[in-house]
């Protein structure tokens, strides 16, 4: 992947004229555990922009899964807002939040978490039929996913029919079935070798530089971490810009 020949005075002078995809404005979460308070993330900031893929690096622990949990609507904050295209969601009752992340957020997972008894055409039309699509015109857009993810002839598959990266490819696929603003992927290589890393890694920005929407990846592979558009870690409960 080619990385950007803009530079950086350029790049945000250009991020601040458009309204960001994600934006997290002075997030907070914290959880009891006994007696203790364990504080996650305290105010954290973070703007994410269509067409830009950002990689999430940091130590188990650290809060990622929060990160990711408050991004996708799954978690609410105690303190601070997360907007979505430009839509407050923080204080949304649990259908309006549903309604969003069922079109406006796609997720990929690091085990596949695809559906066993159902095929791979099978698990990425069913999203869709879900938000009203005819099965005829989901089956459709399901092949078109499958063959630009280069796994036509795998259509009739079941997840244990495939291999670890034709699974990733699977799942990738029926995240973005939907069109989604927003793409969150949790270690979507983490259980495979660097070789299927890399065409799987490949693959999903393919598809993020074709459809433009904006996607934020936690690894721990920072070899791929450095052909995303930005690198950010967690410290002390804010979100920081790595080099």
């Amino acid at each position: 992947m080619k990385k950007s020949t803009k530079s950086d005075v350029g790049v945000s002078k250009q991020n601040e004229e458009r309204v960001p995809v994600l934006s997290l404005q002075g997030v907070s979460r914290s959880y009891v555990e006994g007696d203790s308070k364990l504080e996650i993330l305290k105010g954290a900031d973070l703007n994410l922009y269509e067409g830009e893929m950002v990689a999430l690096v940091a130590p188990s622990g650290a809060g990622k899964s929060t990160l990711m949990h408050l991004a996708g609507l799954l978690e609410r904050p105690q303190e601070g807002e997360i907007m979505i295209d430009g839509r407050a969601c923080s204080t949304l009752n649990d259908d309006a939040r549903t309604s969003i992340r069922r079109t406006d957020v796609g997720f990929v997972y690091q085990f596949h978490q695809l559906l066993p008894e159902f095929t791979a055409l099978e698990n990425i039309a069913l999203p869709q039929m879900i938000c009203g699509l005819k099965r005829k015109d989901a089956e459709e857009r399901a092949r078109q996913l499958l063959s630009y993810m280069r796994l036509a002839e795998r259509e009739s598959h079941r997840p244990s029919e495939l291999s670890g990266g034709e699974q990733q490819r699977v799942a990738i696929a029926r995240a973005v079935a939907n069109a989604p603003r927003l793409l969150l992927a949790d270690e979507p290589t983490g259980n495979l070798d660097p070789k299927t890393s890399q065409y799987v890694f490949e693959a999903l920005t393919a598809l993020v530089r074709a459809s433009g929407f904006a996607a934020m990846l936690a690894t721990h592979n920072l070899e791929i971490a450095k052909q995303m558009d930005r690198r950010i870690t967690l410290r002390d409960g804010k979100v920081v810009e790595l080099p």
